[in-house]
C-alpha cells in the first residue's frame, strides 16, 4: 500500500473521529498530553531540563560564558538559541546543518524569552562595552510523537530557571541564580474538521491545515505568536485559540514552573 493511500485512510480516520468529538488517544479537544519535567539533569551544564509531553522528549541545556556585547548593546548580556533535530528522535529528521524545522524552533524560543524580557539581561553586564554574560540555550529534540515547539519552550523556561551564573569559574565573584523574571509558556493549538485541538500529537499535525503557537507571560500578556499551514483562521478562532493558550500556559507554569 503505498504511502499517500495510508496517509488518507489516516486523515480520514482522525477527521471522522474529530467529527464525532474524539481524539484517537482520547483526550478532548482542550488537553494536553500528561507533561513530565526534570531539572538538573546535565552535571556538566549550568542549568538543564528533560521535558516529555506523551512520548515527545525534549532535552534543554544551558551554558554560560563571559564574551563581549554587542557593539549597540554594551551593557546588556546575549542570548543565543540553537536547536537540534535528532535523527534518531524520528525517520524524517537527516543529519548535517540545521534544517529549516529546527531554526524555527530556535527562533521561536528565542523570541519568546526575549520579547516577555523573561531575562534581566541588564544585569548580565559585567564590564560595560567589555565583559558581559553570553547565555547559550541549546535545545535537543530526542523523540517526536508531536508538538515539539510546545516542550521546546516548556524546557528552554525550565532550564533557565535552574541556571547559574558562573563566577567562581571565570573569577567573576560569587555564583549568582539567572535573574529570571517572568515565565514565557508556547502553546500549540491546530485547526482540523472545523474544531481546535491543543497539543497536536504527531499525526494531527501532519493532516491539520493550520497550527497557531501563542507564547503568553506570567500576566497573560502575548510575547510571540506563529503560524503554520495555509489554512486560514478566522477571528472567532484565534480568540479562542489565545484564550485556550493562556488557559493551558498558566495550568503548566502553576504546577512544573513556578517557586
Amino acid at each position: 500500500m503505498s504511502n499517500d493511500v495510508m496517509a488518507e485512510i489516516q486523515h480520514d480516520y482522525l477527521f471522522n473521529l474529530v467529527l464525532k468529538g474524539e481524539r484517537a488517544d482520547g483526550r478532548s479537544f482542550d488537553e494536553f498530553r500528561e507533561i513530565t519535567i526534570e531539572t538538573n539533569v546535565i552535571d556538566t551544564a549550568d542549568g538543564s531540563a528533560l521535558v516529555t509531553i506523551g512520548t515527545t522528549q525534549v532535552l534543554v541545556g544551558v551554558k554560560v560564558q563571559p564574551g563581549e556585547p554587542f557593539p549597540d548593546t554594551p551593557d546588556v548580556g546575549v542570548i543565543i538559541t540553537n536547536a537540534e533535530l535528532i535523527p534518531m528522535a524520528s525517520p524524517e529528521f537527516e543529519a548535517g546543518p540545521p534544517r529549516e524545522g529546527a531554526i524555527e524552533i530556535a527562533r521561536v524560543v528565542d523570541r519568546g524569552i526575549r520579547e516577555s524580557k523573561s531575562i534581566d539581561l541588564k544585569k548580565l553586564c559585567v564590564t560595560e562595552g567589555e565583559k558581559v554574560w553570553i547565555v547559550f540555550i541549546d535545545i535537543h529534540i530526542l523523540d517526536n510523537d508531536g508538538n515539539i515547539l510546545d516542550a521546546a519552550s516548556i524546557g528552554a523556561i525550565a532550564a533557565l530557571l535552574t541556571t547559574t551564573l558562573p563566577g567562581a569559574r571565570y573569577d567573576e565573584g560569587e555564583d549568582m541564580p539567572l535573574p529570571v523574571r517572568d515565565i514565557p509558556v508556547a502553546i500549540t493549538t491546530v485547526e482540523f474538521g472545523g474544531e481546535l485541538l491543543l497539543d497536536p500529537s504527531l499525526d494531527e499535525g501532519k493532516i491539520a491545515g493550520t497550527s497557531l503557537t501563542v507564547i503568553t507571560n506570567s500576566d497573560g500578556s502575548i510575547s510571540g505568536m506563529q503560524k503554520s499551514g495555509t489554512d486560514p483562521l478566522t477571528t472567532d478562532q484565534i480568540i479562542r485559540i489565545v484564550d485556550m493558550a493562556k488557559t493551558a500556559a498558566e495550568e503548566i507554569r502553576t504546577k512544573f514552573l513556578e517557586v
